[in-house]
This record gives C-alpha cells, sequence and structure tokens, in this order.
C-alpha cells in the first residue's frame, strides 16, 4: 500500500453538507447568521465528492466513481470495471427530453429487483456485460471499458441530459447500450404497475462514473462523518477515518476534535434538523472549536462563514436563504 503525505488543507476548518436552505429557516437568528457570510447560489450541476474534495484542496477522481460507491456500500474493493447506473424517468418533450432522477422518489426493492433481473437476464446473455443491484443502487460491468457521463442524475435532475452524455467515437457503445436498456425497460409490468399508481415509469439507467478502483494509499484526510456511500468508499481508498452520520454536529466535534467533513442523509430534508445543526455550527464556529465553515446546502446554495463576518451588522438578510425554493 502506498503511503502519500497530504497536508494541503486547512486542518481545523468543517465542511459540512446540509438539507435545503432556501425559505426554510424559521429562526431569525439563523438567518441574520448566514446572511453576513459569503452566500452564493451554484448553478452548474456538481457531484458532491468533487465539491468537497475541491473545499479541501484535494484533487477528485477522474473516473471509477461507481467503483468507489460500491466499495463503500460492501466495504470491499471492487476488481473489475463498473459504472453507475441510476433509475431515471426521460420524460419526452416538445423538443428535448427531460430527465427526471428518481432515487429520491424512493423505489423499493420490489420495483428495482424485477427491473435489474430483466436486464440481466435479456441484456447480458453473452457475458460481456452484467447488471447488478446493491441495496437501491444498479450497477453494469463490463469486460471492455464504456465511455460513461461524469456526473450522477441526480445532479442534472429536470435538466436535458443529452449535454452531459459522452461524445465523440468511444460514446458509441455508451449510446447503444442506453437504447437497449429503454428498449428492454418500455411497457415491462413493473412500469406499468407504477404508471396505475401515479409514478413515473423507470424507462432508462442513466450510466456513469465508470472505471476500476484505484489502489488503495494511505493519505491524511479530515475524518469524515456520513453515510453516503461515494464518500466513504473514497475515504476508505485513502485509508481516512470514515464514521455513519452520528446524528449532530456535536458529536462530530467530539469524535473529530478539530477539523471534519460531515454530510446529514441525503434525502432527510427536516427543517428540526437543519437548524439544529446550524446553532451547533453558529457555537462551534464561535468557541473557536473550528476556523472555518463551509456549508453546501442540498438547494445549491453555498455559504463561506467565517467569525470575522460578524462585523457586518447592516446585513440582516439574503434573498438567497430568505426565497422560496420556487424562485430559484
Amino acid at each position: 500500500m502506498e503511503i502519500i503525505v497530504t497536508t494541503s488543507y486547512d486542518k481545523s476548518a468543517a465542511v459540512v453538507v446540509l438539507p435545503p436552505v432556501g425559505g426554510r429557516l424559521r429562526d431569525k437568528g439563523l438567518r441574520n447568521w448566514l446572511a453576513r457570510a459569503d452566500l452564493v447560489r451554484v448553478d452548474e450541476p456538481v457531484e458532491l465528492l468533487a465539491s468537497i474534495l475541491g473545499e479541501l484542496d484535494l484533487p477528485c477522481p477522474n473516473d471509477g466513481l461507481a467503483a468507489l460507491r460500491i466499495w463503500g456500500q460492501t466495504g470491499d474493493r471492487p476488481n473489475v470495471w463498473i459504472t453507475a447506473a441510476d433509475p431515471v424517468y426521460l420524460e419526452p418533450r416538445m423538443d428535448h427530453l427531460c430527465l427526471h432522477e428518481l432515487r429520491r422518489q424512493g423505489i423499493p426493492p420490489s420495483d428495482m429487483r424485477p427491473l435489474i433481473d430483466h436486464l440481466q437476464r435479456t441484456l447480458a446473455s453473452d457475458g460481456d456485460i452484467g447488471f447488478a443491484r446493491v441495496g437501491s443502487y444498479a450497477y453494469v460491468t463490463s469486460q471492455d471499458p464504456i465511455a460513461t457521463a461524469s456526473l450522477p442524475a441526480y445532479a442534472i435532475d429536470q435538466l436535458e441530459p443529452d449535454a452531459y452524455l459522452p461524445a465523440g467515437e468511444d460514446a458509441a457503445r455508451y449510446r447503444q447500450l442506453s437504447s437497449e436498456i429503454e428498449m428492454a425497460l418500455h411497457e415491462h409490468e413493473v412500469n406499468i404497475e407504477r404508471q396505475k399508481d401515479g409514478l413515473q415509469p423507470v424507462n432508462g439507467l442513466w450510466i456513469w462514473g465508470g472505471g476500476c478502483a484505484p489502489d488503495q494509499t494511505t493519505e491524511v484526510h479530515p475524518p469524515l462523518f456520513s453515510d453516503d456511500p461515494l464518500l466513504r468508499g473514497y475515504w476508505a481508498s485513502k485509508t481516512a477515518v470514515a464514521e455513519h452520520w452520528p446524528g449532530s454536529i456535536n458529536a462530530c466535534l467530539d469524535l473529530a476534535v478539530t477539523g471534519f467533513v460531515a454530510a446529514t442523509p441525503e434525502f432527510d430534508d427536516d427543517v428540526e434538523i437543519l437548524e439544529s445543526c446550524l446553532h451547533e455550527l453558529y457555537r462551534a464556529l464561535n468557541s473557536r472549536r473550528i476556523s472555518k465553515l463551509i456549508l453546501l446546502f442540498r438547494d445549491g446554495i453555498y455559504a463561506d462563514v467565517r467569525r470575522s463576518q460578524a462585523v457586518r451588522i447592516w446585513r440582516r438578510s439574503n434573498a438567497l436563504i430568505d426565497a422560496t425554493g420556487g424562485e430559484f
């Protein structure tokens, strides 16, 4: 195992991923505190791991993200080429398709299992590719590498997918595989039942993050507190400390001693969790337990928060945090 010494990131900084914030804060004190921070809305689609590593001034892998994700799910480094296959609904519109990411809507194993099993039976007979499901995530393995999209489905939810597809001659197999998947899923009984229940059908899989898992190295990273399998897989590849989300920022602080990376559960948008975490982060920053705070809200709001911003008493509101989600 290779040992690499990494010292570029701020050891007393915290990077925290939180539920959506726009228009949701009831606590006036928290709104005033965040209004004094440096706030921006990130409009460009971005993958969460890349955002976090960018804040830590650490390089992000260019490929193999699916391999890292399954590593984080299973605890074992995969030894095959693998790509993620996110369930999506590709909605036909007047002159383009609109991609809808479906995991947030909740796809039960009783739906995913027969769909992936059907694809394995109908498309994987020659053994060149294979379909697998691990929990709520799906994967495709291939004997030969396939050009894949670089971003996950959640990053381009509600957008036209064409701009994010792989391009060039290497993309031909991607297009062929995607078309075969769409045809195989068309009018599958699971989708017929979903539509009867008023749910969007799974009429495609978004193929992204293909590659092989990197060799495991030992590198210094801040401790991670998250249930996100991709984050956990990346941290495992660096032999870095990774714990599950402990339920509060205070618990992260007690375990980390100084700086850390934390992400609240992906689909838990409870405003109580949002405000509780913000209160705990406010106290940690003011008491100098952390020197700098980067907040990545799941509705695309980014906040760089420092103690020195307390002098900005004239800032008492900001449209980014006061606006409702529909105004973005």
